[in-house]
């Protein structure tokens, strides 16, 4: 009985850790992005500004010029990524107390983290605004790096047996 109540907590060690991986990461992104405001805001005006592309006319429409919505956009992928960050640091505690919440909470903000550079990053940064044609502010392998270890704990997440715990 007591071996199969430490293989128990030893199965659920892993989907805590990760989410308190992922949590510690969007927590230094967003603090990073908080304290040194201006690396990550030249990133994504020239992202959507499409000012170091290829400049092909039939793409050239999608461009964000406006300094005002293209703060908008950081200022709004600050946020995303602090509320991200909040949800897993909550679920990382919901983890150690053993809480059912653990898993519900832990998805919710891996699913906010694969949102934010599966579709943020990947699909409307890479593609919507050809960032894959861009030498100096191509952030592809970045955010696929971060889907990749937000994919592979959501899925620890999501495969681990039972439940922590009742609440």
């Amino acid at each position: 009985m007591a071996g199969g109540r430490r293989a128990m907590a030893v199965s659920h060690l892993a989907p805590g850790l990760l989410t308190g991986t992922v949590a510690l990461y969007m927590a230094l992104v967003a603090f990073g992005n908080i304290t040194d405001f201006d690396t990550n805001r030249a990133f994504v005006q020239h992202v959507l500004a499409m000012d170091t592309t290829f400049k092909d006319p039939d793409l050239m429409w999608r461009a964000i010029t406006s300094r005002p919505l293209q703060d908008a956009a950081y200022i709004a992928i600050i946020a995303w990524e602090t509320a991200a960050a909040a949800v897993l640091v909550v679920a990382t505690v919901l983890w150690a107390l053993r809480r059912e919440r653990a898993r519900r909470l832990a998805t919710l903000g891996l699913l906010m983290v694969l949102l934010l550079f599966g579709a943020g990053f990947l699909a409307i940064g890479g593609e919507w605004f050809a960032m894959w044609q861009s030498e100096d502010w191509n952030g592809l392998d970045a955010a696929t790096r971060n889907v990749v270890l937000a994919g592979i704990a959501l899925l620890v997440v999501q495969l681990s047996p039972g439940r922590p715990a009742a609440d």
